[in-house]
């Protein structure tokens, strides 16, 4: 209706011309789902630009936006901040004050926005080193910290809405929108320049591989905004009028899911383990016919393939399935849920298989920052769903595989390049190709299939190649490893350095009437638990050349987590954190 969206800021333009909503956004604040409309969203957006006007922000400042969780404030901020020309550099809220340094000084930020006392303790603690950075206000109150309230009450004025509309006229598609900073295991984090252009071309293409989403379609926002993906999906849910919600956190999101029932979700293969681990575990609770109905819809459920390629017989063993124990799971995740789509690493085809199966189909998808991120990604309709690849690429994205399986991208959605190192941009870029870093293959439909990580696959000291990746996917299907990774490297063997899921180890051992012990410790130095380790490892093991399989491998009683830096934001393993923290595990393997 006569918008043209170029910029990303025109999305929520376009949202209240065609259909504006009274729950654009929703967080809960002191246990109440408070709901901000479209008009709000507009009208606290052009606040914050005026007030950002006369803060003293110019055209290309840099303005850090960091939050412990998704919420309004965010999504207000970055819309106030893009129209006037201005840069969004969000970081996420898990990195060290080190990295907030480096991060603030390498973009000159000006401004900063927070959540919460936390992310105030540690921007407050770099900031006599920062030169550019004039002041942080917080969305939450904390003591001797300024408020955003302050910013929204200073916009309040609207006799400068004028120099707004004038900036926003001037802000092109291919102008500058943002600068995001990987979240690397390794090195300082790069600062990805992404355009206007970038995020509206991959938004509107990924739009057509979604759900066509209708009526009061509610949508739950998980994933850090701060990542690309879930920033993008942010948009794409403003252009559809979906209500927003946002999760308050990982634990609290399985109530989450039943207070909103959402209709689709964005998720990481993490998550869907977690989920998944969590049913089973109930399963195994069962006892008599119960428990065999609901292994039976299990193993039903692990053969799925679409559009009924396994013949009527399948068919209906799924219904009756369906109807006796998969409904009970969606009742569990709200009810509502149609569509589920992940990204960020690689999904195990068991969780696309049995969700899907459910009637919770897991679309899977693959991209990076530097792609804006969406590249290919499965979907349902038009028999372009394949499990075990990531789809086929989007509209106007060109996927070439090299001579050494590298894949290289092409598209309007690869970024401007790498801020302030034109050679680190000159070293992914071949003329208009960019280098993945990831090796894959694209079948004759056009799926891709993504087999390693180029830097990551590794050769032994026997000279032969082993892809870790394809590894640890394999031992991850076990419901007794929470993560691990395969090293190796120079050496003469590969083996592994594992993470158990605790609680499950702990409730088998229940079940078998089997003393595993209380701590974490007692439980890695159980002779039962490393005996049902190995019988995991070796069961796996078979699937691979001789070459290529686990010898050793060795228990660790911490958790990984992001706070204590063995995984990512997006729950990805820090291989050389890892490594580096447990030097001892590997040297112990390879002492010999």
């Amino acid at each position: 209706m006569g918008i043209k969206i170029t910029r990303a800021f025109d999305f929520l333009d376009y949202q209240l011309k065609n259909r504006p909503i009274k729950n654009a956004l929703v967080t809960k604040y002191d246990g109440e789902w408070v709901e901000t409309s479209t008009q709000e969203f507009v009208e606290k957006a052009n606040q914050i630009s005026r007030a950002l006007l006369r803060l003293g922000v110019k055209p290309n400042d840099k303005i850090a936006v960091i939050s412990s969780a998704n919420r309004t404030e965010w999504n207000i901020m970055d819309i106030g901040i893009l129209q006037i020309g201005a840069q969004n550099v969000p970081i996420y809220p898990t990195i060290s004050a080190d990295d907030y340094l480096y991060i603030f000084n390498h973009a000159e930020v000006t401004h900063c926005f927070l959540s919460d006392e936390e992310l105030y303790k540690k921007a407050k603690s770099v900031k006599s080193k920062v030169k550019s950075l004039k002041e942080i206000y917080s969305f939450e109150e904390i003591k001797d910290c300024k408020n955003w309230n302050e910013v929204l009450e200073l916009g309040k004025d609207d006799s400068n809405q004028n120099d707004v509309e004038k900036l926003k006229s001037k802000v092109k598609a291919n102008d500058l929108a943002t600068i995001i900073y990987t979240s690397g295991t390794t090195g300082r984090p790069k600062g990805v320049m992404l355009s206007h252009n970038n995020l509206v071309s991959n938004v509107l293409a990924s739009a057509k591989r979604l759900p066509k989403f209708e009526g009061d379609a509610k949508v739950l926002s998980f994933l850090p905004v701060c990542h690309v993906f879930e920033r993008m999906l942010h948009y794409l849910y403003i252009y559809n009028s979906c209500p927003m919600y946002f999760a308050e956190s990982i634990e609290k999101i399985k109530d989450n899911l039943n207070e909103v029932k959402p209709v689709f979700m964005s998720v990481v293969p993490r998550l869907l383990e977690k989920i998944y681990d969590g049913i089973i575990a109930k399963g195994n609770q069962l006892t008599g016919p119960k428990k065999a109905i609901f292994f039976w819809a299990v193993s039903i459920g692990l053969k799925y393939e679409p559009y009924e390629k396994n013949g009527w017989l399948y068919e209906k063993k799924l219904k009756l399935a369906r109807k006796l124990i998969f409904s009970k799971w969606q009742a569990a995740l709200g009810g509502n849920l149609e569509t589920m789509v992940s990204g960020s690493a690689a999904l195990q085809a068991r969780l696309t298989r049995v969700f899907s199966a459910a009637g919770m189909p897991v679309m899977e998808g693959y991209g990076l920052t530097e792609t804006s991120p969406v590249v290919t990604v499965n979907q349902h309709k038009h028999t372009n769903f394949r499990v075990g690849t990531v789809g086929k690429a989007i509209e106007g994205v060109e996927i070439k595989i090299a001579d050494d399986d590298e894949i290289l991208i092409k598209g309007p959605n690869v970024m401007l390049g790498y801020y302030k190192d034109k050679e680190k941009t000159a070293e992914v870029m071949t003329g208009d190709y960019f280098h993945t870093g990831d090796k894959g293959e694209v079948d004759k439909d056009g799926f891709l299939r993504i087999t390693g990580r180029k830097k990551e696959i590794f050769k032994t000291s026997g000279g032969k190649y082993i892809s870790p990746v394809l590894l640890e996917n394999e031992l991850k299907q076990s419901r007794f490893i929470e993560q691990l990774i395969v090293v190796g490297e120079g050496q003469k063997m590969a083996c592994a350095i594992i993470q158990l899921n605790f609680e499950t180890v702990k409730n088998w051992c229940i079940d078998k009437e089997i003393a595993c012990g209380d701590t974490n410790e007692e439980i890695i130095n159980n002779e039962n638990v490393i005996e049902i380790i190995q019988n995991v490892i070796n069961k796996r093991n078979k699937k691979f050349g001789k070459w290529e399989t686990i010898k050793l491998f060795e228990l660790t009683p911490e958790v990984w987590s992001v706070e204590n830096n063995l995984l990512t934001p997006t729950f990805k393993t820090k291989r050389n954190e890892i490594r580096k923290k447990y030097c001892n595990l590997y040297d112990k393997m390879y002492k010999n």
